[in-house]
């Protein structure tokens, strides 16, 4: 594994890890709040319920989770330099944590005041975080076509907080169109943020995780690229009022999603080279069928005319989040935290340290799998028959999110014991293996 990756260029865990520990509890928190909410929330996509629970899953879970694992993925994976690593993560992680839950109250709660604190929050993390990225990006000059995705997804990322702040300047008393912002806002953040960020990701970790032949060339790069093209397409066609231009692109970005995941799905299939399915494989599996499920659904909904069904609206988001989003990143955050601490007890310990598979188990995560797997559903008959199933739903998935983030926290007590237990690492020593390593 090691012998593909900039070893050397590896952050200090302790960076990364602080954003990925703490991603399942906003999940869980969303699950609370949800399961506070009941059937109510669900009335409508608008309910200060929901709109609180998106954004606690899409800042606090997929925001600290891609956060996290893009410090270590682009320094390590991507060869992009990153300056001063320690303090940007310092200042990003606790306003983008403060910033997530301010909003989520001021959703519920509806104070104007709230929106501020919110938005300067945020605000504050992704500059500090986007500017230190982008430098980094810079200076390595998107040689790599693996990193050219992960830049168009930060661009994607960059036009969802822009749009956001500009929301919350408008829930806070500023005059402004929130709906067709609103509408551009998710739009960018599910296909032209998640999505391509997800794509970068796996381009990188699928092959050498789930042990499968890698994505086929035309996926790197260009495809992230006309992804970005026709989301600005789209986007001027939806603030201008260009149906006839809308309505192809919208068919278009549904088709690039669709393909991506029966790419993964036949890679799965087809190139796997190990038999047995761990956490990783099965929940990458569920997320790309949710996926493909989401853009059925919108293109039911499309053909029938179904855009005022509230419950249309809900149930693609249920698939979206809950379900695409949700099961990628948990897949990654199995591979991702024990190879971070496997490495840190490498440079750390003067004794053999345990295998990546002694502080992650195969078998582990495969409980919350299913459970995940149950809430998925009730969450989904929920959305779209019977409402009075969101309370089974929402306690299912606070279940499941509170069994991922134990399960971490489990990994990292581990490495935490082996360290304080093993002998320190001679200081001749850490140059040499360094250079085995990478």
């Amino acid at each position: 594994m090691a012998s593909a990756l900039s070893i050397h260029r590896a952050p200090a865990a302790a960076v990364p890890l602080r954003f990925l520990l703490s991603a399942p509890w906003f999940a869980v928190a969303a699950g609370v709040l949800l399961l506070w909410a009941g059937p109510q929330a669900l009335a409508s996509r608008w309910t200060g319920a929901v709109l609180a629970t998106t954004h606690l899953l899409t800042l606090g879970f997929m925001g600290n989770a891609m956060l996290g694992a893009l410090l270590q993925l682009l320094p390590v994976a991507f060869g992009v330099p990153l300056p001063r690593t320690g303090v940007v993560a310092a200042i990003s992680h606790p306003a983008l944590a403060a910033g997530a839950a301010c909003l989520a109250a001021a959703f519920v709660t509806g104070r104007p005041v709230l929106f501020t604190v919110a938005a300067l929050l945020l605000g504050l993390a992704f500059a500090v975080y986007l500017t230190a990225i982008g430098a980094g990006i810079a200076r390595q000059r998107l040689r790599d076509p693996l990193a050219r995705v992960v830049a168009a997804a930060l661009l994607g990322l960059l036009v969802t907080v822009s749009l956001g702040l500009l929301l919350a300047t408008g829930m806070s008393g500023v005059a402004l169109p929130l709906l067709e912002l609103t509408d551009v806002h998710a739009t960018w953040g599910l296909l032209g943020w998640t999505m391509l960020l997800v794509l970068g990701a796996a381009l990188a970790v699928v092959p050498m995780f789930q042990m499968t032949v890698g994505y086929p060339g035309w996926l790197q790069g260009r495809f992230a690229a006309a992804m970005l093209a026709a989301l600005l397409l789209w986007s001027l066609a939806r603030w201008f009022g260009w149906q006839d231009l809308r309505e192809p692109l919208q068919w278009l970005l549904a088709a690039a999603a669709a393909t991506f995941a029966l790419v993964t799905l036949r890679l799965q299939q087809r190139g796997r080279r190990r038999l047995q399915p761990d956490a990783t494989f099965l929940f990458w599996r569920l997320g790309m069928l949710c996926l493909i499920a989401a853009v059925l659904t919108w293109s039911a909904g499309q053909a029938l005319a179904l855009q005022t069904s509230q419950a249309w609206v809900l149930l693609i988001g249920v698939l979206m989040l809950p379900g695409f989003a949700f099961c990628v990143i948990a897949g990654m955050l199995y591979k991702i935290v024990p190879f971070l601490l496997w490495l840190a007890l490498q440079m750390r310990s003067g004794a053999r340290p345990p295998t990546v598979k002694e502080i992650m188990p195969e078998t582990a995560g495969i409980r919350q799998f299913w459970t995940h797997a149950a809430a998925l559903v009730l969450l989904a008959l929920a959305a779209s028959v019977w409402n009075v199933l969101v309370y089974a739903g929402a306690a299912v998935f606070v279940v499941s999110s509170a069994l991922l983030g134990v399960r971490l926290i489990r990994a990292a007590l581990f490495a935490r014991a082996r360290l304080a237990q093993s002998p320190p690492l001679r200081a001749d020593a850490d140059s040499a293996r360094w250079k085995r390593l990478s």
